[in-house]
């Protein structure tokens, strides 16, 4: 037991001392933004996956319950493969240009992009529309920053906000097969069941009665 307890221990300071190597960073680098975004998909989906299926999916424990596990792993596996393709070819980029620039990180984003999240599914549509709404957030910002649009004197959110609001009522009311299914079923929640009861039961307790009266 002893040796092999020694055994573990050279190893662990193999290992230790190999991570130390500055000349295997890169791709040390790339095998740990794997690890990172396995970790922080599932980290992120599972009590979205969670509280989406419990809340608004029907059907037995164990088939929510797979749905949960699928949407998880989906997520997890995606963002992993996404970030290994990115730090991979960053780090391309940067041994054959002998340095940095910041074109590299758009071509890297944009190749793992179309290769990782290409397809159309429900797992990529909702990172993507998460993504957008940052991304045109930001752009506003760096617009301001650069001089390219003037500062405004007020604050533009609340203009904002009521815009935001207006359209995505306005398309769920009318044109609600535009929108993505878990927000026509957040919204068939508050503003469609909130019509309809028949009891105190499901008027405060419950959202729909259960039986079959």
């Amino acid at each position: 037991i002893a040796g092999g307890g020694d055994w573990f221990r050279a190893l662990l300071r193999a290992a230790n001392a190999l991570l130390q190597q500055r000349r295997y960073h890169a791709a040390l680098a790339v095998i740990k933004g794997f690890r990172n975004g396995a970790v922080y998909g599932a980290k992120i989906r599972a009590p979205h996956a969670l509280v989406m299926t419990f809340l608004f999916k029907s059907g037995s424990l164990r088939e929510k319950l797979k749905s949960i596990a699928q949407a998880t792993y989906a997520h997890s596996r995606n963002l992993a493969y996404f970030v290994f393709t990115y730090k991979g070819l960053m780090a391309a980029q940067s041994q054959l240009q002998g340095k940095k620039i910041p074109f590299h990180s758009f071509l890297a984003a944009c190749i793992g992009g179309w290769l990782v999240f290409g397809d159309n599914n429900p797992i990529n549509s909702q990172i993507i529309m998460y993504l957008l709404s940052r991304i045109l957030f930001g752009l506003s910002r760096l617009a301001v920053e650069k001089g390219y649009i003037p500062q405004p004197r007020q604050d533009p959110f609340p203009l904002l906000a009521a815009l935001v609001w207006g359209t995505v009522l306005w398309l769920f009311e009318y044109h609600r097969e535009t929108l993505q299914p878990s927000l026509q079923s957040s919204m068939t929640y508050l503003y469609e069941d909130s019509e309809v009861w028949h009891d105190l039961s499901d008027f405060l307790v419950y959202n729909k009665r259960t039986d079959s009266k």
